[in-house]
């Protein structure tokens, strides 16, 4: 494939990585990123491999992106992990009085609240949570994730079988509304700290 061949906005395989076809400069859609890893040598060294990786990932060990609303750490994908290849989990954490980047996805998704509470809105349907419960985003729904509270922060783990469904060319994502580029009023210093 060409440059000329690529959709429009994303750059050709000789390329760096660019913007993402929604034409939105934001680092998580425009670095270059492994989605899904080819599975390559003998069967006895991949065995091998999967049986020497860690099994435990410390959550300190990853540095926050995004901001200054809503801020993400990966902690196991294909890219960064050796053993993760069909699942992908990170958390997010908002800002009290926050929200996230409003998108949809073809793959599904499972949250943990581990901290707070807060609300999502589902296809126009607003669902409320608070640490312990557990939500389900379908596939192709397009959502927003907000913290309900002015003075507390919200911890979200989410869990998906996204590089499966970018292995079968379910990629489309779109982000319907960007993350806010300015901080609440009054959470300007806000950052998040590692549970």
């Amino acid at each position: 494939m060409s440059a000329d061949d690529s959709i429009q906005g994303e750059p050709g395989p000789e390329e760096a990585a660019g913007v993402g076809h929604n034409q939105v400069v934001w680092d998580r859609w425009h670095k270059k990123r492994t989605f899904v890893r080819a599975l390559e040598g003998t069967y006895g060294k991949l065995v091998r491999g999967l049986l020497d990786a860690p099994r435990v990932y410390h959550l300190a060990d990853f540095e926050w992106g995004g901001g200054p609303q809503a801020f993400h750490k990966s902690l196991c994908n294909p890219q960064s992990t050796e053993i993760a290849q069909s699942i992908e989990i990170h958390i997010d954490a908002i800002a009290p009085g926050g929200s996230s980047v409003k998108h949809g996805h073809m793959n599904s998704a499972v949250f943990l609240i581990l901290k707070g509470k807060g609300f999502d809105v589902h296809d126009g349907n607003r669902l409320e949570y608070a640490a312990g419960d557990a939500m389900i985003v379908e596939n192709a729904c397009v959502h927003q994730h907000s913290n309900a509270s002015s003075d507390e922060e919200l911890y979200v783990l989410t869990m998906k079988a996204k590089p499966l469904f970018l292995f079968m060319h379910m990629i489309f994502q779109k982000n319907v509304d960007m993350p806010p580029n300015d901080p609440v009023p009054g959470q300007e210093a806000y950052q998040p700290q590692d549970l």
